[in-house]
């Protein structure tokens, strides 16, 4: 059982060149490669969510029939122009 407001972590592997493993090792000790991936895949998850959430909201704004009712711009230019 976890402590509470621990998170479980899974695994994910990831293969890349030799070279650029060489180059990340070079720099180990400035930068904590496994967070910055993290960090990437979190931010890329997000966007991708709100693209799906946008998308969704779209579609159902789509749906729904707008009308204003004949006249209401010229009325409300008056009342707003009487007001001051």
């Amino acid at each position: 059982m976890l402590p509470a407001g621990a998170t479980s972590m899974a695994v994910f592997s990831v293969k890349i060149s030799r070279e650029l493993k060489e180059k990340m090792d070079r720099y180990r000790d400035r930068v904590n490669w496994a967070e910055e991936i993290r960090k990437f895949i979190e931010e890329k998850v997000r966007e991708l969510e709100a693209e799906e959430n946008f998308k969704r909201i779209l579609n159902e704004l789509e749906k729904v029939s707008w009308s204003v009712p004949k006249g209401f711009s010229v009325e409300s230019m008056r009342k707003d122009r009487n007001s001051s």
